[in-house]
């Protein structure tokens, strides 16, 4: 089994930061990519970043230059600091991570977390 927990959510004030992170725990044999999306009401569920296991990382234009992905391989979490936030960032955030699981690591899918919840007041 399974599980990513995120924390770090909350209300903050436009221009405030938040660092969020999701820690991966369970039966895995590697972590591959690893990514935030967002969803805020209404509104479809949407690339936030994307972080590989090597390699460059990748960021939705209206958060770049705002926010950084970056992980810890050590403790299988990634985290999403953002920065300047804006009332528009606001939504609920999950986290996403492409996990080979079980001994042999033969088995591969993405696993999502339950979502931690950022509201920014302007």
């Amino acid at each position: 089994q399974v599980q990513l927990v995120e924390s770090g959510g909350g209300l903050v004030q436009a221009g405030g930061s938040l660092r969020l992170s999701c820690a991966v725990s369970g039966s895995i044999f590697s972590i591959n990519a690893m990514g935030w999306y967002r969803q805020a009401p209404g509104k479809q569920r949407e690339l936030v970043a994307v972080i590989p296991s090597g390699g460059s990382t990748n960021y939705a234009d209206s958060v770049k230059g705002r926010f950084t992905i970056f992980r810890d391989n050590a403790k299988n979490t990634v985290y999403l600091q953002m920065n300047s936030l804006r009332p528009e960032d606001t939504a609920v955030y999950y986290c996403k991570a492409d996990i080979n699981s079980g001994i042999r690591g033969y088995s591969r899918r993405d696993y999502w977390g339950q979502g931690t919840q950022v509201t920014v007041s302007s």
